[in-house]
């Protein structure tokens, strides 16, 4: 009899999480088949009217979005920006999360409660005092400034995540890779890199899709040329309005990568966030 509640229990759970991932896709799959609907057959109807007239669906509007250079153009920015952002503050706020956590420096702990402190700082007080720093390096403007400005406010959370997660590391694992001759470079790549890879990737997830979807920077920070997909969508809805055929297209793409990321993930993303909760 228990038997045959625990699995009715287990069925129930899963037909429940079955339903919420449907809902949870269902935005995405109606605005991959929006991108896939013409613009008279959009003012028609809805998206599910595709599965009474199939005949709405055609390619023609990612033809039309490859023709829109402004689209592929702040595509390829927002890669640019979002992949060296992610790298540099991943990589970063490894090496001091690393030190913070276990080498012996003068005024370490000063040092990272002053990087704790800077959690609380909002983006917008720095907008203005950095974008006037960057009109006087000439960086104002440019996918180099938007980098710099992400990796600047997105190292004191990361250093403190990574910080967290290797102080948690065994102590006796450390010396005994410092006894067998080990130095600390070698220690942090061969051992602590490994080791610390599920709340890598958790970190390096979580700041690529804050960038990735970020526009309230990239609006102040980036030019015409160098202004990322959030951006040029927004000024396309503004300029144009009703172009729903280039617009729906784009939006999916700008939506679906972000997912991809995601899953490709997945793995290591649940291994960091369950990180520490069974030690």
């Amino acid at each position: 009899m228990n038997v045959i509640r625990r699995g009715l229990g287990n069925a129930v759970v899963q037909a429940f999480l079955v339903v919420i991932g449907l809902v949870w896709m269902t935005p995405l799959a109606g605005l991959f088949l929006s991108s896939l609907r013409s613009a008279e057959d959009t003012a028609k109807g809805g998206w599910w009217t595709v599965f009474t007239s199939p005949g709405q669906l055609s390619f023609d509007n990612y033809s039309a979005l490859l023709e829109n250079s402004g689209i592929t153009q702040a595509f390829w920015n927002t890669v640019l920006i979002s992949v060296p952002t992610t790298v540099l503050v991943v990589v970063v706020a490894a090496l001091a999360g690393y030190a913070f956590a276990w080498l012996e420096f003068p005024g370490r702990d000063t040092v990272f409660l002053v990087v704790v402190a800077l959690l609380v700082v909002p983006v917008q007080i720095g907008l203005l005092p950095v974008a006037k720093l960057f009109g006087q390096l000439g960086l104002f403007g440019t996918i180099p400034g938007v980098v710099l400005f992400h990796v600047a406010y997105g190292l004191p959370f990361a250093v403190f995540l990574l910080r967290n997660y290797f102080v948690e590391m065994p102590k006796e694992m450390l010396e005994a890779a410092r006894m067998d001759g080990g130095s600390e470079w070698r220690i942090f790549t061969r051992l602590v890199l490994p080791v610390g890879r599920p709340a890598i990737a958790s970190l390096a997830i979580f700041q690529f899709l804050w960038v990735w979807n970020d526009m309230l920077v990239a609006l102040l920070f980036a030019d015409s040329s160098s202004q990322p997909l959030t951006v040029e969508l927004q000024s396309q809805i503004r300029q144009f309005g009703s172009n729903v055929d280039v617009l729906a297209p784009g939006a999916f793409l700008s939506l679906v990568v972000p997912v991809v990321v995601f899953f490709a993930f997945q793995r290591h993303f649940v291994q960091g966030v369950m990180a520490g909760s069974v030690k």
